[in-house]
């Protein structure tokens, strides 16, 4: 049986990384997108089964030259790649709109069309990194909410797509993930509110306090991006994906909470949760 082959976007730090390891020593071959030198070196360091590559996927150049990188079969895509914009809906500029759909949806969508070829000779598998945020809009992350719904509804639709072609598609939607944003947290909603005019931030500064006394309480229940990763495994290795697996007690907690409220008891919940 030869050896089977992933590319795993955003495998610099968190989840990505977490996942180009476990994989690699579950003996596949990794390809690992990675945006800096320093970062190309920590991951090669990890095993000889990884081979990093230079990603970004908002950048065409870097796309096109996966041609020389990659084989002419590969076995699975982890589309990991993401980033969050944060902050207050009217506060957010176009540009900070179009640079959350660009990295989120944009980018991945453009890196999947240019890899069915592979996918398709070696009837492989796209596993999309979503988001519980892909199913549940939480105040201050809105445009980081939409990017994540977008997400699923392009995995839903290539999903029945590409089954002709024997290319099958999953989403996985972890809760809080212990990386390095949620460490950076404070400073985060700190370097966001000096960036606001004089009168958002009055008129947002409870929502703000809010936000770090939530922040405090639920990244004590992060969970390792390991287990995110072990979940990607599962998907890439068993005789079918599952469409949707949410990964994290507060994620299924939150998914449960959406089936069985209606929207103003999720509003309810999201209003004393921030305090406001």
């Amino acid at each position: 049986m030869s050896t089977r082959t992933v590319l795993v976007t955003g495998a610099g730090r968190g989840i990505g990384r977490a996942t180009a390891v476990r994989l690699a020593r579950s003996g596949w071959r990794v390809f690992g997108g990675v945006r800096t030198d320093v970062a190309a070196k920590e991951l090669a360091a990890e095993s000889a089964l990884i081979t990093p590559v230079e990603l970004d996927v908002t950048v065409p150049e870097h796309l096109a030259a996966l041609d020389r990188e990659l084989p002419e079969r590969l076995d699975a895509l982890v589309n990991n790649a993401g980033i969050a914009v944060a902050g207050p809906l009217e506060t957010l500029s176009r540009a900070d709109v179009h640079h959350q759909f660009d990295v989120n949806l944009v980018g991945p969508l453009a890196l999947t069309r240019a890899l069915l070829p592979r996918l398709r000779r070696a009837r492989g598998r796209v596993v999309f990194i979503s988001s519980v945020n892909g199913r549940v809009s939480f105040p201050f992350t809105g445009i980081y909410n939409a990017s994540k719904y977008a997400v699923e509804a392009v995995a839903d639709c290539l999903r029945v797509e590409l089954r002709p072609f024997g290319v099958q598609v999953a989403l996985l939607e972890p809760g809080v993930v212990d990386t390095d944003p949620w460490h950076e947290m404070d400073q985060i909603l700190d370097e966001l509110e000096a960036g606001l005019d004089p009168e958002h931030r009055r008129l947002y500064a409870p929502h703000f306090a809010g936000e770090r006394r939530l922040v405090e309480r639920i990244r004590k229940g992060a969970a390792p991006p390991e287990r995110v990763a072990a979940a990607v495994e599962r998907q890439l290795t068993r005789r079918r994906v599952r469409p949707r697996t949410a990964v994290g007690a507060d994620a299924r907690v939150i998914l449960g909470m959406k089936t069985l409220l209606p929207a103003c008891g999720l509003d309810a919940v999201w209003t004393r949760g921030i305090g406001v």
